[in-house]
């Protein structure tokens, strides 16, 4: 058989921009779950010390909040770098020249994430 090259499509920028908005987006909401997460099992580990439950059942809830604290930069660097490449996206040239609505949902969706 025969197989054809598929013609290269152009990548639609208002969808590029959808997928980079929600990527960020998400982001966000894991990062400040990480956060909340350790917040909660820090309190979570001192209660425990407080009521002198077992020591083995503290050391090893002490490893699970040290893989919490360990998610938190993690996640807080991908949210970085995904809102600093939506930045990027939104100054690019497709963006400025007119191929994406700036009175549209994600336009303003986007600039939105990147004020906060």
């Amino acid at each position: 058989p025969i197989i054809m090259p598929r013609p290269q499509k152009k990548a639609d920028p208002e969808r590029q921009l959808m997928i980079k908005t929600k990527a960020c987006q998400r982001l966000i909401k894991e990062s400040a779950y990480y956060v909340k997460e350790v917040e909660e099992n820090e309190s979570k580990l001192r209660k425990m010390k407080e009521d002198n439950k077992d020591p083995y059942d503290i050391k090893k809830f002490e490893e699970v909040v040290d893989e919490s604290r360990m998610m938190v930069p993690d996640s807080q660097t991908r949210m970085r770098r995904s809102l600093e490449e939506l930045e990027r996206y939104l100054r690019s040239e497709e963006v400025r020249e007119g191929d994406v609505d700036e009175g549209g949902e994600w336009y303003g969706a986007a600039r939105a994430l990147l004020e906060e």
